[in-house]
């Protein structure tokens, strides 16, 4: 065999091999948006908050040797000691046992009611701007007409039909919170629908259906996130305020609202019964809207470098 000329070949220098590196390294969408948000502190700082206090509502009761509803006069209106952390409330009832019921309670009302008013919101939204028109005049008619009526109607209706307790809180709150996601889902479609894409789309035969679910709503899912985001501390805040009111759960289950409530007439001679739950709320409310700051800059394409 005619061995190979080793002249005819040289090494390939430093400065040629780095021509070929790539600039950066490629992400997807996905992937940059994972990214961005880590690189923001506060995204990160709310989103550790908000699984301690997932873990605190959902895993802390299993672990505690109280329970919310059983009364104990005999260590009512305790201080905050090492057999009951947060102290105990009028009744004697363990007060971290009950800040963590309602944490569960009040996380649950607020997650639910804001999972239907997104399912509600991005189809009603959808179809009203995809079709336009007179379907989108009629549609956001409608949307203006539930807008106009305050949340409290709606509780009050609700309750004398369904009763009071977490199932009317959840329908009168996302019967109210649905009409904002249905204006942005509305409004990015109403953009989206006149692009080159959806053109192609109907040439090749494609159902307003499929449009609508498989290239249209998948390209909102950023605002739409987003919105989901910010709308669960409102959630929060809004059943917060209607347990403050007295329209909460019934007892003896008790919301961050309902406890906030209940210590309002004595919170000058034991502070903490009222410092405790405030103290969840607040900290719950700065975690969630933390991420959705963080969201909102992390979905944006324009952030993209």
């Amino acid at each position: 065999m005619e061995s190979i000329n080793k002249d005819l070949f040289k090494t390939v220098s430093e400065d040629r091999k780095k021509t070929h590196e790539k600039a950066r390294p490629s992400f997807t969408y996905w992937q940059d948006v994972w990214r961005r948000f880590k690189s923001n502190k506060l995204s990160i700082v709310g989103l550790v908050i908000i699984i301690i206090i997932v873990l605190f509502a959902v895993v802390g009761p299993i672990f505690s040797k109280f329970n919310y509803y059983t009364n104990d006069y005999s260590s009512a209106n305790l201080a905050p000691n090492g057999t009951h952390i947060f102290g105990t409330d009028n009744l004697g009832r363990d007060l971290l046992t009950r800040v963590m019921w309602g944490g569960r309670i009040s996380l649950t009302i607020a997650l639910v009611a804001s999972i239907i008013s997104f399912v509600i919101g991005i189809i009603y939204g959808g179809i009203s701007g995809y079709f336009g028109g007179t379907v989108d005049n009629i549609m956001m008619r409608i949307v203006e007409g539930v807008a106009s009526l305050p949340l409290m109607i709606y509780v009050i209706l609700i309750m004398v039909i369904v009763g009071q307790g977490m199932a009317s809180l959840i329908i009168a709150i996302a019967l109210t919170y649905w009409v904002d996601m249905a204006r942005i889902v509305r409004g990015q479609i109403l953009q989206l629908k006149q692009e080159e894409f959806v053109l192609a789309a109907k040439t090749l035969g494609a159902s307003s259906k499929r449009i609508l679910l498989k290239h249209l709503l998948p390209n909102t899912m950023g605002p739409i996130i987003v919105n989901l985001t910010l709308n669960i501390p409102n959630a929060i805040f809004t059943e917060a305020f209607l347990s403050f009111v007295g329209l909460g759960v019934p007892a003896p289950q008790a919301s961050w609202g309902t406890l906030c409530s209940n210590a309002l007439g004595s919170y000058q001679m034991y502070p903490y019964q009222l410092l405790f739950p405030a103290l969840a709320l607040c900290v719950t409310m700065f975690g969630f809207n933390f991420l959705g700051d963080g969201l909102s800059t992390a979905l944006d394409p324009k952030m993209r470098k």
